[in-house]
């Protein structure tokens, strides 16, 4: 899904997304919610078996939200809204319609949610140089290569400290946090399709599970398995 259009929140009721922009991807689990301003292209990618809803705030409440691309844990009260929002009541005939002056203060104080929420990106930054994206493809093509950053760098044409400066300048990460990053991203995607802990673990390129799940709480703030048990309230 691409889109101009004005600034909208999108959040996955079950499954997780991925949200593209010029500025990268986030990935998006079920206990947190994407914010896209207005005038950013971008796209949405579901994994798994995913329920995505999709709600566009008034440009009276947009300029209360970050001008930025972000995403926020998503609190109880939130997450109601969200889902009553874009449920039924919005589309089925046989419902009561929310009139429009209930309707603007749900989304007033889904807002004054998202004030008190914290940003809590799972960013994966797009890199520009040449170097890094060759050096991104061969991480994406096998997130479980272990190959250390000067090897790595033979392949593509770069020493190490050059690499390790692009990414510091770039991307504001060292190898081994962008690393990191890119097999957590990996791994949600795989825990969304079903996968167990275990496999996830050695497909991402963790030498054994305990490594992984130290690695996915430290970011997530829970365990790979109380995450893809209950995604939704996974604390």
């Amino acid at each position: 899904m691409q889109s101009h259009s004005r600034g909208h929140l999108v959040y996955a009721a079950r499954g997780v997304l991925s949200v593209h922009t010029e500025r990268g991807t986030s990935i998006v689990p079920a206990n947190r919610v994407a914010w896209t301003p207005a005038g950013f292209t971008h796209y949405h990618r579901a994994h798994g078996n995913t329920d995505m809803r999709i709600l566009f705030l008034p440009a009276s409440l947009a300029r209360l939200v970050p001008a930025h691309p972000a995403v926020f844990t998503v609190s109880d009260l939130a997450r109601e809204i969200l889902l009553n929002l874009t449920g039924p009541r919005n589309y089925d005939p046989a419902l009561p319609a929310y009139d429009r002056a209930a309707r603007a203060r749900v989304h007033r104080v889904l807002v004054d949610e998202l004030h008190e929420a914290q940003e809590q990106p799972l960013h994966l930054p797009e890199p520009q140089d040449d170097r890094l994206q060759a050096l991104a493809q061969l991480l994406y093509d096998d997130p479980a290569d272990n190959t250390p950053l000067a090897e790595l760098g033979r392949t593509i044409g770069a020493s190490p400290r050059t690499l390790s400066r692009l990414l510091h300048n770039e991307l504001g990460m060292t190898f081994y946090e962008w690393r990191t990053q890119l097999r957590i991203h990996q791994a949600l995607i795989l825990l969304a399709d079903g996968h167990t802990t275990t496999h996830v673990a050695h497909a991402c390129g963790w030498s054994n599970p305990s490594t992984f799940i130290t690695a996915f709480t430290t970011l997530l703030g829970t365990t790979p398995g109380r995450y893809q048990t209950n995604p939704r309230h996974p604390t």
